[in-house]
């Protein structure tokens, strides 16, 4: 059932409500020697944390994130000091355990003073390595950490595991823009409706997949190796390879004015799709702060929106002026 949830989730299925109530969890069978963890309550992280830990008994101390993750959680101030400690109150811990040590998630530091816990509770703070998986190499060391362990990645693997779920928040939106291009390439221009719709309508349905796909699925995947460090410019230079390699399969495009314009305008959207929807990972990688992601959005945004709104209509004046040419 948990492995059906984790599933679920990944493709945002009911992805803000997966939560479990906040409070002390025993894991096993521990006793007042038990060592405390502490994590969300976004079930996700809650049961990943578990599954590492077979055969092992633990105290699980889940604080009130808000469903939110750890590190996004950190950021936004949910797993923060003022919740732990309130957290350690309300759960008693202090009558639970007879030591007074908190083991933390690493990605949980930003947003947790441990002098003021150590103050306010009497517990102190050991911040944990970044991954689960690490924890029984991390507890059986004398909980200490190596090297390796204090690094967070972002490899393909967990790039790809990302894109379910920006896949299914886009995809909605998507359909409706594809089916109105579908429709409007039947409606303007010389010709029966049914053929401008198969031929132009198709084609421009087809352009904005491939921007879809380009910034949502081909940008995550090739990220160290798209040029720039802004999202934005890399979704854009994906976006640009991807219209390329489609124009080549409609060769006759480049023939006449209409076919340019035609071009043109459908290169600008797929390059504005594709780099506003790569925009979506920057919360996701290892190399981006607040402050830049919002410089980043202060000039990138408005590019997108007047690339898209060009290339429209550079797109439905090859259909209605130049079609006749």
């Amino acid at each position: 059932m948990d492995r059906r949830g984790s599933y679920r989730v990944r493709w945002n299925i009911g992805r803000m409500n997966y939560t479990v109530d906040p409070g002390l969890y025993a894991l096993g069978f521990p006793d007042e020697n038990s060592m405390v963890l502490v994590s969300c309550n976004y079930k996700l992280s809650f049961d990943e944390l578990r599954k590492e830990l077979p055969l092992r008994d633990f105290w699980i101390l889940v604080l009130d994130t808000k469903g939110i993750n750890v590190w996004c959680a950190a950021g936004k101030g949910t797993f923060g000091t003022d919740e732990l400690v309130g957290r350690i109150k309300s759960s008693e811990l202090e009558k639970v355990v007879s030591h007074r040590e908190l083991i933390l998630p690493q990605l949980s530091a930003p947003g947790v003073a441990a002098h003021q816990v150590k103050k306010r509770s009497g517990f102190n703070v050991i911040y944990g390595p970044i991954r689960s998986s690490d924890l029984p190499f991390f507890l059986d060391n004398n909980k200490k950490a190596t090297e390796e362990m204090r690094h967070k990645s972002f490899s393909f693997k967990e790039r790809a595991v990302l894109i379910p779920v920006e896949v299914v928040m886009a995809l909605k939106p998507s359909l409706i823009i594809m089916i109105v291009l579908f429709v409007l390439g039947g409606l303007v221009g010389q010709g029966p409706f049914l053929s401008n719709m198969l031929n132009y309508g198709f084609f421009a349905g087809l352009a904005f997949i491939v921007a879809f796909l380009s910034g949502a699925v081909l940008t995550p995947l090739f990220l160290p190796w798209l040029t720039g460090r802004a999202f934005s410019l890399k979704g854009a230079v994906m976006g640009l390879f991807s219209a390329l390699v489609l124009f080549l399969f409609r060769p006759g495009i480049f023939g006449s004015w209409p076919g340019r314009f035609e071009l043109f305008g459908l290169l600008l959207i797929i390059m504005s799709v594709s780099a506003y929807l790569a925009m979506n990972f920057t919360g996701a990688s290892t190399y981006t702060s607040l402050s830049g992601v919002r410089k980043e959005m202060r000039w990138a945004v408005p590019l997108e929106i007047s690339g898209a709104a060009i290339g429209f209509g550079l797109w439905l004046i090859s259909r209605l002026a130049f079609l006749g040419n």
